[in-house]
């Protein structure tokens, strides 16, 4: 596979950086994963959708991550190409509305938003993901949600036709959205409301204090790692059914905050799964609550 797909990549994108059997660990935030037979950083929409072409045409399906935040990658790797789209990263701010990139990460689109004097952003401040994987799976925090201020998304279906979506079109529910596997986000716009730029840079700060002082920030982690439950809150449940602090291998429930499994330094792909499946395990033998993985596995 990857003499052929180096072969068109260079013939179509000459300017395309290129990391053979590059390790995941390098593009996620639990540090880790094994090697990926290409990983591909594309450094605009263009090349994006040039490369999503590319691939199909070739007959291969890529696997596109933004910052890795929310996902556990394999210990062995895994044989295909995997497009990383974080320098696919242009935003404007105009007429309360700013327009970014899916590559662009949430703090900086939220910072923008705050020089901009734009209020309703700021619950995105400090999430360490990107725009297209938050509208994806329509990321929140403190009571704010990717829902509330999407304007329209920009992006791509199985067979390439580019569309743009709205309001009830994009299907925004808890932890989810409208898009599916095999569709690319491209870029959104985002309506935003006239505000105190000083007062929400200072709602910003207030927000990165709280995170710091209830979140593993020091230790790589894929944020939550189950979802809300209908009954009750994962965090507190798996607290309750005494797991903070629980390792298997490396990884272990965080002591700071119970629904947070964390690396603490060597941890494999393997550990943090049997580690999830323990504590679902113990919290459904305890409560009759299935908890649900908010961290999606490769």
């Amino acid at each position: 596979m990857n003499e052929r797909l180096l072969s068109a990549i260079r013939e179509r994108l000459p300017g395309l950086e290129v990391l053979e059997r590059e390790p995941l660990k390098n593009h996620t935030s639990f540090r880790i994963g094994g090697p990926a037979a290409l990983v591909l950083l594309p450094a605009s929409v263009p090349e994006l959708k040039t490369l999503c072409a590319l691939l199909r045409e070739l007959g291969e399906e890529p696997l596109i991550l933004g910052n890795g935040s929310n996902v556990l990658a394999p210990d062995e790797g895994l044989e295909r190409a995997v497009i990383v789209t974080r320098r696919v990263s242009a935003m404007s701010a105009a007429e309360g509305v700013i327009t970014a990139e899916c590559g662009v990460s949430l703090t900086k689109v939220s910072g923008l938003a705050a020089q901009s004097g734009l209020t309703g952003l700021e619950f995105a401040y400090g999430i360490p993901g990107t725009l297209g994987g938050a509208l994806i799976m329509n990321a929140g925090a403190y009571g704010g949600e990717m829902k509330d201020v999407t304007a329209w998304v920009e992006w791509l279906d199985g067979d390439l036709t580019e569309h743009r979506s709205e309001g009830p079109e994009l299907d925004f529910g808890y932890r989810r959205s409208r898009f599916r596997a095999g569709e690319t986000v491209l870029r959104a716009g985002l309506r935003l409301s006239p505000g105190d730029a000083g007062e929400i840079q200072a709602r910003c700060r207030e927000l990165t204090e709280k995170r710091r002082a209830s979140q593993p920030l020091d230790l790589p982690s894929a944020g939550s790692a189950f979802k809300r439950p209908k009954e009750g809150y994962a965090a507190a449940l798996i607290d309750e059914a005494g797991l903070k602090g629980y390792a298997v291998g490396g990884a272990r429930v965080s002591e700071k905050h119970a629904g947070f499994i964390v690396n603490g330094g060597n941890a494999t792909a393997h550990d943090v799964r049997r580690l999830m499946e323990e504590v679902r395990e113990r919290v459904r033998e305890r409560t009759g609550i299935e908890l649900e993985a908010e961290i999606r596995i490769l």
